[in-house]
């Protein structure tokens, strides 16, 4: 994205830097009617994190400057391109090419979120475990090409159950993905402690 935008001063906070320049961006007619921006382009173009980028604009939201749009097409699009290209992987691709392609899909639901404090946790979590990723390849590598294995998981269910913005059964789909996932590593390190088990649906629920 060529806007022109400059690195924000170290004398005004980065959140009013931002703001300042898309303000005066929209007034001068930097952007056409209708256009989409999103939050991972603009702080492409800033060179900050996407928490300033979103703050300023509900800022200008606020001033009716532009609207925030709740429409999650372009992430469904890609969810099922990844998907697909799982399926593709999984009949003779390879085995760490796929495991790439599952961390992309969930990590695309995950940054749709918009809370970067829940993102860099479930980045962390992710980190700790990327050991046993190696285990798991190995084991459901041969049970993909023997085709009794699907190579996407519940990712098409996932996908359905956003478009029909129930998003309910798309949480519980995503756990259903993950605790799938960690069923098969307790079958192959059956030293790890039994989990503890967490209600999910709990989750968003007020006190």
């Amino acid at each position: 994205m060529a806007l022109g935008f400059e690195p924000v001063s170290g004398r005004i906070t980065v959140q009013d830097g931002v703001y300042q320049q898309l303000r005066h961006a929209l007034m001068v007619g930097s952007f056409d009617p209708g256009q989409v921006l999103t939050i991972a382009s603009l702080a492409e173009a800033f060179g900050t994190s996407n928490m300033p980028v979103r703050e300023a604009l509900r800022r200008l939201a606020a001033e009716n400057a532009l609207e925030i749009s709740q429409n999650a097409a372009a992430e469904i699009g890609l969810l099922q391109r990844v998907t697909d290209d799982q399926r593709a992987i999984g009949r003779d691709g390879s085995i760490y090419e796929l495991i790439a392609k599952n961390q992309q899909f969930h990590f695309t639901i995950y940054r749709a979120s918009g809370s970067d404090v829940l993102f860099q946790l479930i980045e962390t979590l992710w980190l700790r475990f990327g050991p046993y990723m190696r285990l798991l390849s190995n084991h459901v590598a041969p049970l993909m090409r023997a085709g009794t294995m699907e190579p996407s998981g519940r990712h098409v269910a996932i996908i359905a159950a956003i478009k029909d913005k129930d998003f309910t059964r798309a949480r519980d789909e995503v756990v259903a993905d993950i605790t799938a996932t960690q069923a098969t590593l307790r079958a192959i390190c059956p030293d790890v402690p039994e989990p503890r088990p967490v209600d999910f649906a709990a989750f968003g629920r007020a006190p």
